[in-house]
């Protein structure tokens, strides 16, 4: 029997990153996708628990079921991986691919990264793809040998307990690079609101930002990797426990 890949994303079920992702996955085994009925990025991890979430099936053909569900990405894996795939095993999960990147502490606000971060929570190998062109009609014709080749790899070897990958993709004209492996890029947002005023006369405000690296030369992070052209690879692993700072914070806290 072919392996079954499970995919969803942020952007929406009906977004051309998705559609290139399934047609990828479709080379490697059947797909389930369970992907927002709406647009969902910025919403991470976040879980739908006081409405009731409904299910409509978009497309069915040997190999490929498409659904689209009125939630956020994490709703998505969720309700996917604990109903919709029925009683079949799931192989690999994936999300995107993103229609922009998700690199430096944006990997905390992704619902990308909610997909694969609920999959690895369940002890599936998880991959989320991130291009770096923001525009609905992107060509994301240069992505996908790098997903052929990441999935074929993560299905061979699996990966590590409770650890998903995030992929970014730079786009660039004279071609990719390479790949790297990268750390997320430390930093924080700044200019994150810019003030408008609505034909009545009523303040709002819309979210924008910019990201202030801690050290834009640092040859560790996604930042500096993509800027040069390369594909980045961040581990991520669910378990956000500082070990390292436990024992001075044991210290400190001791009564």
């Amino acid at each position: 029997m072919r392996p079954l890949i499970f995919i969803s994303n942020d952007d929406g079920y009906n977004y051309p990153g998705l559609k290139a992702l399934i047609e990828v996955a479709r080379e490697f085994g059947d797909v389930i996708v369970a992907a927002p009925l709406n647009h969902q990025s910025g919403k991470a991890s976040s879980i739908t628990m006081a409405e009731p979430l409904r299910v409509i099936k978009k497309k069915e053909e040997p190999g490929l079921t498409v659904y689209a569900v009125n939630g956020t990405p994490t709703d998505c894996a969720k309700l996917g991986l604990g109903v919709l795939v029925g009683d079949r095993k799931v192989d690999l999960v994936l999300s995107g691919v993103n229609h922009g990147f998700n690199h430096g502490n944006s990997v905390l606000y992704s619902g990308t990264l909610g997909v694969v971060m609920e999959s690895a929570m369940a002890g599936l190998p998880s991959v989320a793809f991130s291009y770096g062109d923001y525009a609905f009609d992107a060509d994301f014709s240069s992505c996908l040998p790098i997903m052929r080749h990441v999935i074929g790899k993560v299905l061979a070897n699996g990966l590590p307990k409770f650890v998903c990958l995030s992929v970014n993709i730079p786009m660039v004209e004279d071609g990719l690079k390479g790949m790297k492996m990268a750390i997320s890029a430390p930093g924080r947002w700044t200019n994150t609101w810019e003030h408008r005023v609505d034909p009545r006369g009523g303040d709002y405000y819309w979210m924008l930002g910019d990201y202030e690296e801690e050290n834009p030369n640092d040859d560790r992070t996604d930042f500096y990797w993509l800027r040069k052209g390369f594909v980045t690879v961040t581990p991520i692993h669910i378990d956000q426990t500082d070990f390292d700072s436990m024992p001075a914070m044991q210290k400190m806290l001791e009564i």
